[in-house]
């Protein structure tokens, strides 16, 4: 089944994220390609709605909160409407200027969705004169502003014309030194082509292997369905063997001591199981960094063969 791309863009309050998604929606029209778009607004109104709304692609909206802890039951929702109102090619998803990376992918993935949508990164939007000036803002936002850079798979330095070319390869190297596997572009009014963060997580095909590959992403996703119920045992020895990179772990999984799923959620190595009263997909999202999905797959292949002893 064919899945949908789905697209962060995120960055401070003001620092062109906007911009950009006008300039994407306009290239992917050209390629034939059929997008929609979810804007998230910490307040009751969205400015940005009715200059997204003049581009003519579905739209949803998510007001009061950001979709990475107030309201970020809510995107489950709005993501199944878009998918079941639309054939999309690719969604993108505008988030507050306050919103942690880790935690909107963490929204995103839900059990449920996982199988219909393909997370392709973050574009993390960067104001690079007020980086500059970062020492004026309180310790709360210069550290969220090194977080969305920290996990972007593409950073935009943009309004790149408002600083000195000294100040600009100062940026550039500050950015860098934070994360040094993004694609890091100047731009200005966020103008860039589709292909220069697309690249960044385009599917290739290995020469001479026929296989797929993707490129490294700063934040990855790994999707394991269960074919039956493992031991409770065996799956809590596992948890305790995952590495710090892990950051999230989410979905339902049976256990052989119980005909009803548990609802799991793992963040940052504190687990938490809900019991479930109906039967649900047996689906799960590990979410972290530098993971090896070969090597995870197999850890959780091997617990369903114990089942079988």
């Amino acid at each position: 089944m064919k899945k949908t791309e789905i697209y962060i863009i995120g960055g401070f309050l003001g620092s062109g994220k906007t911009t950009l998604l006008q300039h994407i929606i306009k290239e992917e029209k050209t390629a034939g390609r059929s997008i929609a778009v979810l804007l998230n607004e910490l307040g009751s109104i969205s400015i940005d709605t009715a200059i997204i709304g003049e581009e003519n692609v579905p739209l949803k909206e998510m007001f009061d909160g950001c979709i990475c802890c107030t309201i970020s039951e809510k995107l489950e929702g709005q993501l199944q409407s878009l998918l079941h109102e639309n054939e999309l090619d690719a969604i993108y998803i505008e988030t507050t200027g306050a919103a942690h990376p880790v935690e909107v992918v963490d929204s995103i993935m839900s059990p449920l969705l996982v199988d219909k949508l393909e997370y392709r990164g973050i574009v993390t939007v960067v104001d690079v004169a007020r980086w500059k000036d970062r020492e004026k803002l309180s310790v709360q936002i210069r550290q969220l502003m090194i977080e969305q850079i920290a996990h972007a798979d593409t950073s935009l330095l943009n309004k790149a014309d408002d600083i000195s070319e000294e100040e600009r390869s100062k940026a550039l190297f500050e950015v860098q030194a934070l994360n040094n596997e993004a694609l890091c572009l100047f731009t200005n009014q966020s103008k860039i082509s589709l292909g220069d963060f697309q690249r960044r997580t385009i599917r290739k095909k290995e020469e001479g292997k026929g296989q797929h590959t993707i490129e490294h992403l700063q934040l990855q996703t790994v999707l394991y369905s269960f074919k039956k119920s493992i031991q409770y045992e065996s799956f809590e020895k596992w948890l305790r063997s995952l590495p710090d990179t892990v950051y999230r772990i989410k979905g339902y999984i049976g256990f052989t001591h119980s005909s009803y799923p548990f609802l799991f959620q793992y963040s940052y190595g504190t687990p938490v199981m809900l019991q479930e009263l109906i039967k649900m997909p047996l689906n799960i999202v590990i979410i972290g960094q530098n993971l090896s999905k070969e090597e995870i797959v197999g850890q959780l292949e091997s617990l369903e063969r114990e089942t079988e002893m």
